[in-house]
């Protein structure tokens, strides 16, 4: 009787624990959403801003091209003939020559695509950790469903009619939250593929 009424405790204990983590899941869960939503009203600003800003930069850098081509073709005179016995060292390629000018710009340009890219991947990304909180979410209620029930049995055996019967209504309430997120998922599974 005692070790019942112990393990009885234990499950009790282990039944709050799970449910204090259901609750912060859920939490986390309605931040991600907010997190989400936020990104994506949000979204077009940042790419408007981001797009402007590549642009200024193209631009700045083919006004840089053509003045170093200019510069270049002044600066750089043809070469002479050379004498026939010693041949002199060829001139530099003026390609290389422009490409040691322009590589600071390049190295300031791809900054720039890499988190136009990251702009374009985190709302996936959200998404994807959105769906996998969902599932720890189930998986966490079926196991509070099974503790439930295994408590269940402990109190027939003990034979406690009102928390059995507060029991039973925690185990209804469970179930339902656990239809009510199936069918969310099935819901958003759905919606995504009817898109």
């Amino acid at each position: 009787m005692l070790l019942l009424l112990l393990l009885l405790l234990l499950l009790l204990l282990l039944l709050l624990l799970l449910l204090l983590l259901l609750l912060l899941l859920l939490l986390l869960l309605l931040l991600l959403l907010l997190l989400l939503l936020l990104l994506l009203l949000l979204l077009p600003l940042l790419l408007l801003l981001l797009l402007l800003l590549l642009l200024l930069l193209l631009l700045l850098l083919l006004l840089l091209l053509l003045l170093l081509v200019l510069l270049l073709l002044v600066l750089l005179p043809p070469p002479p003939p050379p004498p026939p016995p010693p041949p002199p060292p060829p001139p530099p390629p003026r390609l290389l020559l422009l490409l040691l000018l322009l590589h600071p710009l390049l190295l300031l340009l791809l900054p720039l695509l890499l988190l136009l890219l990251l702009l374009l991947l985190l709302p996936l990304l959200l998404l994807l950790l959105l769906l996998l909180l969902l599932l720890l979410l189930l998986l966490l209620l079926l196991l509070l469903l099974l503790l439930l029930l295994l408590l269940l049995l402990l109190l027939l055996l003990l034979q406690l009619q009102l928390l059995l019967l507060l029991l039973l209504l925690l185990l209804l309430l469970l179930l339902l939250l656990l239809l009510l997120l199936l069918l969310l998922h099935h819901h958003h599974h759905h919606h995504h593929h009817s898109k």
